[in-house]
């Protein structure tokens, strides 16, 4: 009992010296979320230890950052309005696959060639290219909630950011189903049980949830009784989605983000402008702190070390992804004829991919280790070193995407004209 409120002040702590640090970092121009992933690495288990490794594999700390998984959902979700969707329908659907196998594509060449050098098994440059396929939604829509951005970028962001981690999963889980296969492994089935455990349940428990709740949702509320409302949701559709993770499914794999995402894309698309407004405004002290503790999470594991000892093949693995990402991304954007803007900014803001990619190296490694030390331990190696590197940077270039195209702050210039 003791211990468990040693390890609960501990989160306050950290979520109080976050708050701060991205009060600070906001300050001196920079996005807020460099303070809290910045704040992660250094309480993390290889700096001051605060948020220590004990705490991080807590299963009731995990459950609390699924169910904040659930509510970064609400921001995602709210966006996908059909209507407002159909504009960019041809548009986000080819960006999307050019941007995802572009990437794919160029990573993969990249170490294809290394590796013929180096004597590295070829199949080692699939694995990377699979891994760097992937976004990380919440760095860049933390800017878009921060700093209110507003247009053509952030309208195509939000349903490409969820799009992308759809082909990333299915593509990443193809190759990583043949890298097991390599070492005698029994994949069969594995990338269609995979697509429907990681992707399909979860869509299908939100969507179901969604037109569960509307009718209720339809009735007036005050601000304050929506907020508790949403709670209440949000902590039913955790629990929902945990017990068909923990008690249906052959093995946990349930993704809480799209499952949330679901949930408020449904509603979103059910019921009214202003009460979605309304649901909006009671929501974003839930999204606020979601945002802080899922990236502050994301920089906990990250070794600053790592930093120090990153070698040639993580600064490949880096140029390459953000070659791939921004060159492929604005190819697609050009073929369907997007905004200008799209097409020259787009891709910066693809460029975050942390939290992602570290769940695939786990994977990654996880099948390569049974046959392939060496291979398992390059991964990892490079990897860890990009992520706390490629993080940092990203949300820089990120925020500069959003500032060149125009849509930084926009909210504030819309009440300032409106005064005028």
């Amino acid at each position: 009992m003791l211990e468990n409120i040693e390890l609960l002040i501990r989160i306050c702590i950290s979520i109080s010296i976050a708050y701060v640090a991205g009060n600070l970092t906001s300050k001196i121009k920079m996005p807020a979320i460099l303070g809290w992933l910045v704040t992660g690495m250094i309480l993390g288990p290889h700096a001051l230890g605060v948020l220590n490794s004990e705490l991080l594999n807590e299963e009731w700390y995990h459950m609390f950052s699924k169910l904040l998984e659930c509510a970064f959902g609400i921001m995602l979700g709210k966006e996908l309005v059909f209507n407002k969707m159909k504009q960019y329908g041809k548009q986000i659907m080819v960006t999307t696959i050019f941007e995802s196998i572009g990437t794919f594509i160029v990573v993969t060449l990249c170490f294809s060639v290394i590796f013929y050098f180096m004597n590295v098994p070829l199949y080692v440059a699939l694995v990377f290219g699979g891994i760097a396929l992937a976004t990380a939604p919440a760095p860049s829509l933390s800017i878009v909630n921060e700093f209110k951005t507003k247009g053509p970028v952030t309208d195509s962001l939000i349903p490409i950011a969820m799009l992308d981690d759809v082909v990333a999963i299915i593509v990443f889980v193809g190759i990583n189903s043949y890298v097991a296969s390599k070492g005698s492994l029994d994949a069969g089935g594995s990338i269609l049980d995979s697509l429907f455990l990681m992707v399909i349940v979860p869509l299908i428990i939100g969507v179901i949830i969604g037109f569960i709740v509307c009718p209720m949702l339809k009735k007036d509320r005050s601000q304050n009784q929506t907020f508790f409302f949403t709670i209440i949701l949000l902590v039913v559709t955790f629990l929902i989605g945990y017990a068909v993770d923990n008690f249906i499914l052959p093995v946990p794999s349930t993704n809480y983000m799209l499952m949330g995402m679901a949930v408020f894309a449904t509603i979103a698309n059910t019921v009214t402008q202003e009460k979605m407004h309304t649901i909006e405004k009671a929501s974003s002290p839930i999204l606020a702190l979601s945002l802080l503790v899922l990236i502050m999470n994301l920089g906990a594991p990250l070794d600053y070390n790592l930093i120090l000892g990153a070698g040639v093949l993580t600064a490949v693995y880096i140029i390459s992804r953000a070659i791939g990402k921004y060159f492929s991304t604005r190819c697609g954007a050009k073929l369907t004829n997007a905004p200008f803007t799209v097409q020259k900014y787009l891709g910066l803001t693809l460029l975050p991919h942390s939290g992602v990619s570290l769940v695939f190296t786990g994977m990654a490694v996880a099948s390569l280790s049974s046959f392939d030390t060496a291979s398992a331990q390059l991964v990892q190696a490079t990897i860890s070193a990009a992520a706390v590197i490629n993080e940092i940077f990203a949300v820089l270039l990120a925020k500069k995407g959003f500032e060149l195209a125009g849509e930084m702050n926009h909210a504030e210039i819309e009440v300032s004209d409106t005064e005028e």
